[in-house]
């Protein structure tokens, strides 16, 4: 029971961390793209002044668990220095720096708790969207509208009264939906594609950004989300609780094995959400 009450202080603090990072993020979207920062990382992809300002929100909400923190913006260890750690929180502050660049909403901040190798509870949030993902194995997975900060005399349980959870109902009749990815659609997403829509004729595809594509599927809106193509533990950790707690699958393709973190090589296999 210890634990459990934990698990839900934790989820707790990482809705408050994500929430809080929403609002430094917007600060710098809202200030256009001459206040973006724009640098290049080592693998020349963008960060920005928001990725920075998210990452040190995060860093400090997350401090008082005492946990390890491993993130996209924070210094990366070496194997050896974490390959013994049990329970971790891992991050992405700002997942979808493309999106965010481009002004079209699709970002996320994404916090995840990792225990064993597996993400336990998940924080998805979209600010430009005001929309929040959150999830624990013993309460569920849930979706939150039109929510910026965590207000006054709010409360988990609340928060939990005021958001439906997932799946969400969906239409009786619908098409077969896979989701892709606006700024990643490898050659070999396409014969997915192409290989689905020969088992579903009436499939469509719908193109998002970040994480929210795996919460498409988490929420019942798409039915697949193939990503065969690369990307990092701390691109999908978060979305995967969500995903897991909502009765979703995330796994490898091809070995259906579900995806396991903290590797040796912090790359993900191509996988896919169902």
């Amino acid at each position: 029971m210890g634990e459990n009450r934990q698990a839900l202080a934790g989820l707790g603090v990482a809705i408050r961390a994500a929430l809080e990072a929403g609002e430094e993020i917007m600060k710098v979207y809202e200030g256009g793209e001459s206040g973006f920062g724009v640098t290049l990382k080592a693998d020349s992809s963008p960060l920005t002044l928001a990725d920075k300002a998210a990452h040190r929100c995060i860093a400090g909400h997350l401090a008082a668990t005492g946990l390890p923190v491993m993130s996209e913006e924070g210094a990366q260890l070496t194997y050896d220095e974490r390959r013994g750690w049990e329970a971790f929180w891992l991050v992405d502050p700002l997942d979808g720096t493309k999106e965010f660049i481009r002004r079209n909403g699709e970002f996320t901040v994404n916090i995840a708790l990792v225990l064993s190798g597996r993400p336990h509870l998940g924080v998805v949030y979209a600010p430009e969207r005001r929309l929040l993902y959150f999830a624990e194995p013993l309460l569920g997975a849930y979706r939150a509208e039109d929510i910026t900060q965590w207000e006054e005399g709010m409360s988990l349980p609340l928060l939990v009264e005021r958001s439906a959870r997932l799946p969400l109902p969906q239409p009786q009749v619908r098409p077969y939906v896979i989701v892709s990815s606006r700024s990643h659609c490898s050659a070999e997403t396409l014969r997915f594609i192409e290989e689905a829509r020969r088992q579903h004729p009436d499939a469509v595809t719908v193109s998002s950004g970040s994480s929210l594509k795996i919460c498409l599927v988490a929420e019942g809106s798409a039915d697949v989300y193939p990503r065969l193509a690369p990307t990092m533990e701390w691109d999908t950790g978060a979305a995967h609780a969500v995903a897991c707690c909502a009765g979703r699958q995330v796994v490898e393709a091809g070995t259906g094995r579900p995806l396991q973190y903290n590797k040796p090589d912090l790359h993900n296999p191509w996988f896919l959400v169902r």
